[in-house]
């Protein structure tokens, strides 16, 4: 599938691609998982958890602890991940500029509860570019990398899936965009290797410089 002539709808992730937030989460992902008792390296979190939601952190928490958390488990933790994030979260380098050169309606689907999202993309001063357009995992049966998210969105907002596109930066992220027919553009400027990204109907890139051009919509001049 080569990138539609007429995009009408490019879909962004949120960690990882609107803000520099992976690098912030694993780190406290491991010392949570620590504190439970699992024992993770950056790069197996990595590889199990981003992209995906937080209904999936827990279930995999639970299988390998044999045992199932309570209702209010995360309660303790959220504190370190709100002050690592009023402390050093910042929107991606150059998507901002991007944005501003990006002409197709753009949206947000995010693994991410709505709550999570809203409080990054405000942090970052990127909130007003999406109002009235996030979508989150919790909206649907089924999150990445089933394609559901994605279709939602699309759904939402009245455009074929043949003419979205979809940014992210998760393995999970892209399958997720391949199950749903759409193009999907995988950054590897983050935690992911751009092997995990490659494959069928994937552009892979390393700079939101070159998202534009990659989407057809350059700077004028």
């Amino acid at each position: 599938m080569a990138v539609p002539d007429d995009i009408r709808l490019v879909i962004f992730d949120c960690d990882g691609v609107l803000v520099d937030s992976e690098r912030l989460s694993v780190e406290i992902d491991r010392r949570v998982l620590s504190d439970l008792g699992w024992e993770l390296t950056r790069g197996e979190i990595v590889h199990r958890f981003v992209g995906r939601s937080n209904a999936h952190f827990r279930a995999e928490v639970e299988a390998h602890l044999g045992r199932e958390l309570p209702e209010d488990w995360e309660a303790p933790y959220q504190r370190w991940y709100i002050e690592a994030f009023e402390r050093e979260l910042r929107a991606v380098p150059g998507v901002e500029a991007a944005l501003d050169v990006i002409s197709a309606p753009t949206c947000v689907a995010s693994s991410g509860t709505h709550e999570k999202i809203r409080m990054m993309l405000g942090h970052t001063g990127l909130l007003p570019r999406f109002e009235g357009r996030i979508f989150s995992a919790v909206d649907v049966e089924n999150g990445k990398p089933a394609p559901d998210l994605f279709l939602h969105a699309a759904a939402n907002l009245g455009v074929a899936p043949e003419y979205c596109v979809v940014i992210e930066d998760s393995r999970f992220g892209v399958e997720a965009a391949r199950a749903a027919g759409m193009h999907s553009f995988g950054f590897a400027g983050g935690l992911t290797p751009a092997s995990w990204l490659a494959g069928e109907n994937t552009t892979v890139f390393d700079d939101m410089a070159d998202l534009p051009g990659l989407l057809g919509m350059r700077t004028p001049g």
